[in-house]
């Protein structure tokens, strides 16, 4: 039930949905028309096969356009699906691997690391430890900083390695071209 009001208070008043007693009158191509008593401007509108649009209730009288409405609301909301379909959402995407990986598998990890900074998505890559390997949080350290600088024409360090309990992480974010 709420979403419905909020959809009806997103949408202009027009023509007889306007309840004020004289309003300021722009035309189709933006000239302005005058303040008129609203049965006048209704009138006008009518006249041209066209809508009386609300444009602004804040004003002092409230601004109304002469237009066709439901072309008006069309190109509004192809402007919004173009707008959407522009738009990329970045995702985080995750690399995962041990401190002792060989060097097929890094050159796999960093492969994909690279699609997907290219991609536009951020990179966390993960080094993981099992038993007392915690030790060596060094070489794992010193694994995400080679990772770091084979990956330094794509993207950037945005969070430097930390250990996070039984893991090691960096997040590396594509570089702003």
């Amino acid at each position: 039930m709420r979403e419905k009001r909020r959809h009806h208070r997103d949408t202009p008043q027009i023509n007889d949905k306007i309840r004020y007693p004289s309003v300021r009158v722009i035309g189709t191509e933006g000239e302005q028309l005058g303040i008129m008593v609203l049965s006048e401007a209704l009138k006008l509108a009518q006249e041209k096969e066209l809508d009386l649009v609300l444009l602004s209730n804040k004003a002092d009288p409230p601004v109304c356009r002469i237009m066709d409405h439901g072309k008006y609301k069309f190109e509004q909301e192809k402007k919004a699906r173009e707008a959407k379909k522009k738009q990329h959402t970045s995702e985080v995407k995750e690399v995962k691997m041990r401190y002792k990986i060989e060097d097929h598998d890094y050159n796999v990890r960093v492969s994909q690391a690279k699609r997907f900074l290219l991609a536009g998505d951020k990179v966390k890559a993960t080094v993981m430890f099992r038993g007392r390997e915690i030790q060596h949080s060094d070489l794992a350290e010193r694994l995400l900083k080679r990772m770091a600088d084979d990956l330094e024409e794509v993207g950037e360090v945005q969070q430097a390695p930390k250990r996070e309990g039984r893991i090691m992480m960096m997040m590396l974010s594509p570089k702003k071209a």
